[in-house]
């Protein structure tokens, strides 16, 4: 249930959140095809992707607010996700700017897109239960 906590009305709310999601997902689009951009092409990606991320994070605090957003991030079914999807977006600008290593920014990217997946399935009831129940079914 979404809770009151500024002043925006519920459109614009929603217009927030879908423009700071797009915004979000054309950055990591474009982050992508930086990719493949000889010298400076690691460093743009590695940026692109990162800033894409922070915007779809950042859209739904249009939805339920700043603070609301915060501590739901940092809740026990989330902590982990949280912890380990904003220590790769550390992680993976330092791989790009400082260490140069292409390969590490790749997978921290890869790390970030699996625990964005499974903070923001954590809001759907009962929805890790099935994913983990498909996985352990693939895997068996």
């Amino acid at each position: 249930q979404v809770i009151d906590s500024t002043s925006l009305g519920w459109g614009t709310r929603v217009k927030g959140f879908v423009a700071c999601f797009a915004i979000g997902c054309l950055c990591s689009i474009l982050g992508s095809c930086f990719l493949w951009i000889p010298k400076k092409g690691l460093v743009l990606f590695a940026v692109f992707y990162t800033l894409g991320n922070i915007a779809s994070i950042g859209s739904t605090m249009f939805l339920m607010g700043p603070m609301k957003q915060l501590k739901r991030m940092f809740e026990p079914t989330r902590l982990i996700a949280t912890i380990v999807m904003l220590l790769c977006l550390i992680l993976t600008l330092c791989s790009a700017f400082w260490w140069r290593k292409a390969g590490l920014a790749l997978l921290f990217c890869i790390l970030q897109f699996f625990a964005m997946a499974w903070y923001s399935i954590s809001f759907i009831p009962y929805a890790r239960d099935a994913v983990k129940k498909c996985v352990s079914v693939c895997l068996s």
